[in-house]
Protein backbone atom coordinates (compact mmCIF):
# COMPACT_ATOMS: atom_id res chain seq x y z
CA UNK A 1 0.00 0.00 0.00
CA UNK A 2 1.37 3.33 -0.83
CA UNK A 3 -0.07 6.12 0.73
CA UNK A 4 1.74 9.67 -0.34
CA UNK A 5 0.57 12.43 2.15
CA UNK A 6 0.34 12.02 5.54
CA UNK A 7 -1.09 13.55 8.43
CA UNK A 8 -0.90 14.27 12.37
CA UNK A 9 -3.49 15.30 14.15
CA UNK A 10 -2.54 17.47 17.30
CA UNK A 11 -4.59 18.00 20.59
CA UNK A 12 -8.75 18.21 20.06
CA UNK A 13 -7.99 17.04 16.15
CA UNK A 14 -8.79 13.14 16.21
CA UNK A 15 -10.52 12.83 13.23
CA UNK A 16 -10.06 14.16 9.48
CA UNK A 17 -11.60 12.11 6.54
CA UNK A 18 -15.26 10.05 7.07
CA UNK A 19 -14.78 6.93 6.09
CA UNK A 20 -11.79 4.91 5.06
CA UNK A 21 -10.01 1.68 6.51
CA UNK A 22 -8.28 1.58 10.30
CA UNK A 23 -5.10 0.01 9.87
CA UNK A 24 -2.45 -1.44 12.17
CA UNK A 25 1.67 -0.81 11.77
CA UNK A 26 4.54 -2.35 12.93
CA UNK A 27 7.70 -0.43 12.99
CA UNK A 28 11.46 -1.64 14.67
CA UNK A 29 10.75 1.52 17.31
CA UNK A 30 7.25 -0.06 18.55
CA UNK A 31 3.42 0.84 17.97
CA UNK A 32 2.11 4.49 16.72
CA UNK A 33 0.22 6.32 18.73
CA UNK A 34 -3.08 4.82 17.22
CA UNK A 35 -4.14 3.07 14.82
CA UNK A 36 -4.01 4.48 11.34
CA UNK A 37 -6.75 5.54 9.27
CA UNK A 38 -5.84 5.21 5.30
CA UNK A 39 -8.93 7.33 2.93
CA UNK A 40 -9.50 9.20 -0.12
CA UNK A 41 -9.70 12.20 -1.47
CA UNK A 42 -9.34 13.62 -5.02
CA UNK A 43 -7.69 10.45 -5.86
CA UNK A 44 -5.27 10.28 -3.58
CA UNK A 45 -5.01 8.20 -0.89
CA UNK A 46 -4.42 9.70 2.70
CA UNK A 47 -3.07 8.12 5.77
CA UNK A 48 -4.14 10.08 9.28
CA UNK A 49 -2.99 9.77 13.18
CA UNK A 50 -4.33 11.19 15.99
CA UNK A 51 -0.52 12.47 17.45
CA UNK A 52 -1.74 11.55 21.31
CA UNK A 53 -3.98 8.58 20.30
CA UNK A 54 -7.88 9.30 19.47
CA UNK A 55 -8.17 9.33 23.59
CA UNK A 56 -5.45 11.61 24.17
CA UNK A 57 -3.61 8.91 26.00
CA UNK A 58 -0.30 9.78 25.51
CA UNK A 59 1.17 13.26 26.67
CA UNK A 60 3.71 15.15 25.04
CA UNK A 61 6.80 13.14 26.14
CA UNK A 62 5.27 9.72 26.29
CA UNK A 63 4.45 10.03 22.47
CA UNK A 64 6.40 7.25 20.31
CA UNK A 65 7.87 10.21 17.72
CA UNK A 66 9.78 7.76 16.24
CA UNK A 67 7.24 4.76 15.89
CA UNK A 68 4.85 7.88 14.26
CA UNK A 69 6.97 8.93 11.82
CA UNK A 70 8.56 5.23 10.91
CA UNK A 71 4.78 4.10 10.58
CA UNK A 72 4.30 6.66 7.59
CA UNK A 73 7.14 6.17 5.74
CA UNK A 74 6.91 2.39 5.98
CA UNK A 75 3.27 3.21 4.06
CA UNK A 76 5.37 5.33 1.68
CA UNK A 77 4.77 9.32 2.70
CA UNK A 78 6.24 11.75 1.11
CA UNK A 79 4.64 14.85 2.59
CA UNK A 80 3.48 14.89 6.28
CA UNK A 81 0.75 18.16 7.26
CA UNK A 82 0.47 18.22 10.91
CA UNK A 83 -1.37 20.86 12.42
CA UNK A 84 -1.48 21.72 16.49
CA UNK A 85 -2.50 23.94 18.95
CA UNK A 86 0.21 26.47 20.36
CA UNK A 87 0.28 29.26 22.82
CA UNK A 88 1.31 33.15 21.52
CA UNK A 89 4.06 34.72 22.59
CA UNK A 90 3.92 38.24 20.59
CA UNK A 91 0.22 40.34 21.32
CA UNK A 92 -0.32 40.65 17.45
CA UNK A 93 -0.54 36.99 17.80
CA UNK A 94 -3.95 36.09 18.37
CA UNK A 95 -6.17 33.06 19.41
CA UNK A 96 -7.79 32.44 16.55
CA UNK A 97 -4.63 33.17 14.24
CA UNK A 98 -2.79 30.41 12.04
CA UNK A 99 1.08 30.64 11.87
CA UNK A 100 3.29 28.37 9.56
CA UNK A 101 6.06 28.38 11.77
CA UNK A 102 9.28 27.99 10.06
CA UNK A 103 11.69 27.84 12.69
CA UNK A 104 11.70 25.84 16.23
CA UNK A 105 13.96 26.30 19.64
CA UNK A 106 14.03 23.03 21.05
CA UNK A 107 13.87 23.11 24.88
CA UNK A 108 12.73 19.26 25.25
CA UNK A 109 14.80 17.17 27.40
CA UNK A 110 13.42 13.09 27.41
CA UNK A 111 12.82 12.19 23.88
CA UNK A 112 14.12 9.63 21.58
CA UNK A 113 14.90 12.25 18.32
CA UNK A 114 16.86 10.80 16.41
CA UNK A 115 16.96 6.72 13.94
CA UNK A 116 20.70 7.31 13.50
CA UNK A 117 21.51 5.92 17.05
CA UNK A 118 25.12 4.07 16.06
CA UNK A 119 25.91 0.57 15.63
CA UNK A 120 23.87 -0.17 18.55
CA UNK A 121 21.14 0.74 16.68
CA UNK A 122 20.66 -1.72 13.61
CA UNK A 123 16.69 -1.42 13.44
CA UNK A 124 18.90 2.07 11.72
CA UNK A 125 19.62 -0.50 8.85
CA UNK A 126 15.75 -0.08 7.79
CA UNK A 127 16.25 3.67 7.20
CA UNK A 128 19.65 4.52 5.93
CA UNK A 129 21.05 1.02 4.78
CA UNK A 130 23.17 0.84 8.01
CA UNK A 131 23.68 1.43 11.45
CA UNK A 132 25.40 4.64 10.71
CA UNK A 133 25.74 8.19 12.09
CA UNK A 134 24.08 11.16 10.54
CA UNK A 135 24.44 14.90 10.88
CA UNK A 136 21.01 16.10 9.37
CA UNK A 137 20.91 19.98 8.21
CA UNK A 138 17.99 21.39 9.75
CA UNK A 139 18.65 25.42 8.74
CA UNK A 140 14.83 25.06 6.94
CA UNK A 141 13.40 23.20 9.00
CA UNK A 142 9.87 23.20 7.55
CA UNK A 143 9.43 22.24 4.17
CA UNK A 144 9.92 25.86 2.00
CA UNK A 145 7.28 24.47 -0.95
CA UNK A 146 4.78 23.28 1.22
CA UNK A 147 5.32 26.24 3.50
CA UNK A 148 4.87 28.86 0.19
CA UNK A 149 1.64 26.49 -0.40
CA UNK A 150 0.09 26.77 2.87
CA UNK A 151 0.53 30.87 2.92
CA UNK A 152 -1.03 31.27 -0.40
CA UNK A 153 -4.03 28.91 0.64
CA UNK A 154 -4.58 30.75 4.09
CA UNK A 155 -4.77 34.09 1.67
CA UNK A 156 -7.32 32.44 -0.84
CA UNK A 157 -9.54 31.41 1.99
CA UNK A 158 -8.95 34.68 3.76
CA UNK A 159 -7.56 32.90 6.67
CA UNK A 160 -5.83 35.08 9.27
CA UNK A 161 -2.60 33.99 9.04
CA UNK A 162 1.18 34.70 10.02
CA UNK A 163 3.54 33.49 7.25
CA UNK A 164 6.46 32.88 9.59
CA UNK A 165 6.87 32.20 13.32
CA UNK A 166 9.69 30.47 15.47
CA UNK A 167 8.02 27.79 17.87
CA UNK A 168 9.58 26.98 21.13
CA UNK A 169 8.73 23.75 22.07
CA UNK A 170 8.83 22.44 25.98
CA UNK A 171 8.71 19.33 27.58
CA UNK A 172 5.24 19.24 29.10
CA UNK A 173 3.06 18.16 30.15
CA UNK A 174 3.17 21.42 32.34
CA UNK A 175 2.69 24.94 30.93
CA UNK A 176 5.39 27.43 32.02
CA UNK A 177 5.32 29.52 34.59
CA UNK A 178 5.54 33.24 34.02
CA UNK A 179 9.40 33.17 34.29
CA UNK A 180 9.58 30.98 32.19
CA UNK A 181 6.96 32.46 29.94
CA UNK A 182 8.95 35.84 29.73
CA UNK A 183 12.07 34.02 28.66
CA UNK A 184 10.65 32.26 25.73
CA UNK A 185 8.58 35.47 24.21
CA UNK A 186 12.76 37.03 23.70
CA UNK A 187 13.77 33.86 21.74
CA UNK A 188 10.46 32.72 20.14
CA UNK A 189 6.62 34.03 18.49
CA UNK A 190 4.49 30.25 19.65
CA UNK A 191 4.75 27.52 22.39
CA UNK A 192 4.36 24.48 21.86
CA UNK A 193 4.57 20.72 23.35
CA UNK A 194 5.01 18.23 20.15
CA UNK A 195 6.62 19.80 17.23
CA UNK A 196 9.94 18.29 18.04
CA UNK A 197 11.74 15.81 17.11
CA UNK A 198 8.62 15.18 14.69
CA UNK A 199 9.66 17.68 12.34
CA UNK A 200 13.76 16.48 12.86
CA UNK A 201 12.50 12.64 11.88
CA UNK A 202 10.64 13.81 9.43
CA UNK A 203 13.61 14.90 7.99
CA UNK A 204 16.14 12.18 8.46
CA UNK A 205 13.53 10.16 6.68
CA UNK A 206 13.37 12.42 3.99
CA UNK A 207 9.76 13.27 4.40
CA UNK A 208 8.46 16.97 3.43
CA UNK A 209 7.09 18.38 6.60
CA UNK A 210 4.42 21.17 7.25
CA UNK A 211 3.36 22.48 10.47
CA UNK A 212 0.25 24.68 10.97
CA UNK A 213 -0.06 26.19 14.59
CA UNK A 214 -3.61 27.34 15.53
CA UNK A 215 -3.36 29.63 18.34
CA UNK A 216 -5.33 28.46 21.43
CA UNK A 217 -3.99 31.02 23.69
CA UNK A 218 -1.96 33.83 25.24
CA UNK A 219 0.72 31.83 27.42
CA UNK A 220 0.99 32.99 30.73
CA UNK A 221 3.59 35.64 31.87
CA UNK A 222 2.69 37.85 28.07
CA UNK A 223 1.44 40.94 29.85
CA UNK A 224 4.60 41.03 31.72
CA UNK A 225 7.38 41.60 28.99
CA UNK A 226 5.64 44.88 27.91
CA UNK A 227 3.18 43.96 25.53
CA UNK A 228 -0.38 45.94 25.37
CA UNK A 229 -2.20 43.30 26.71
CA UNK A 230 -4.97 43.61 29.77
CA UNK A 231 -3.81 41.99 33.36
CA UNK A 232 -7.66 40.29 33.02
CA UNK A 233 -6.29 37.64 30.43
CA UNK A 234 -6.60 34.31 32.58
CA UNK A 235 -3.30 31.75 32.07
CA UNK A 236 -3.72 29.35 30.13
CA UNK A 237 -6.06 25.70 30.83
CA UNK A 238 -5.60 22.42 29.10
CA UNK A 239 -10.24 23.13 28.79
CA UNK A 240 -8.98 26.72 26.89
CA UNK A 241 -6.62 25.13 24.38
CA UNK A 242 -9.31 22.56 23.38
CA UNK A 243 -12.08 24.80 23.26
CA UNK A 244 -10.55 27.15 20.75
CA UNK A 245 -9.25 24.22 19.00
CA UNK A 246 -12.20 22.53 18.07
CA UNK A 247 -14.54 26.00 17.06
CA UNK A 248 -11.50 25.97 14.31
CA UNK A 249 -11.08 22.62 13.29
CA UNK A 250 -13.90 22.81 10.29
CA UNK A 251 -11.38 25.77 9.08
CA UNK A 252 -8.17 23.86 9.65
CA UNK A 253 -9.78 20.81 7.84
CA UNK A 254 -10.92 23.04 4.85
CA UNK A 255 -7.22 24.53 4.61
CA UNK A 256 -5.40 21.17 4.61
CA UNK A 257 -7.91 20.04 2.20
CA UNK A 258 -7.15 22.67 -0.50
CA UNK A 259 -3.42 22.29 0.49
CA UNK A 260 -3.97 18.89 -0.58
CA UNK A 261 -5.39 19.56 -4.01
CA UNK A 262 -3.17 21.83 -4.83
CA UNK A 263 0.20 19.73 -4.09
CA UNK A 264 2.49 19.47 -7.36
CA UNK A 265 2.98 16.24 -8.03
CA UNK A 266 6.90 16.31 -8.23
CA UNK A 267 8.90 17.73 -5.05
CA UNK A 268 11.22 20.47 -6.17
CA UNK A 269 12.16 21.32 -2.37
CA UNK A 270 15.70 20.01 -1.08
CA UNK A 271 13.53 17.57 1.87
CA UNK A 272 13.92 14.55 -0.43
CA UNK A 273 17.61 14.62 -0.49
CA UNK A 274 18.67 15.58 3.66
CA UNK A 275 20.65 12.46 3.80
CA UNK A 276 22.74 13.36 0.72
CA UNK A 277 25.48 15.24 2.31
CA UNK A 278 24.71 13.59 6.08
CA UNK A 279 27.15 11.27 6.56
CA UNK A 280 31.21 11.89 7.43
Amino acid sequence: MKVAIGIIGGSGFYEFLAGGEEISVETPYGKPSDKILIAEYQGQKIAFLARHGKKHQYPPHKINYRANLSAFKKLGVKRIIAPCAVGSLKAEIKPGDFVICDQFIDRTKNRKDTFFDGPARIATQNVAGGPKVAHISMVEPYCPELRKLAMKTCQKLGISCHQKGTVVIIEGPRFSTKAESNFYAKIGDVINMTQYPEVSLARELEMCYLNISLVTDYDTGLKDVGANILDSIKPVTAQEVLKTFQQNTEILKKLILEIIKKLPETRTCPCSQALKNAFL
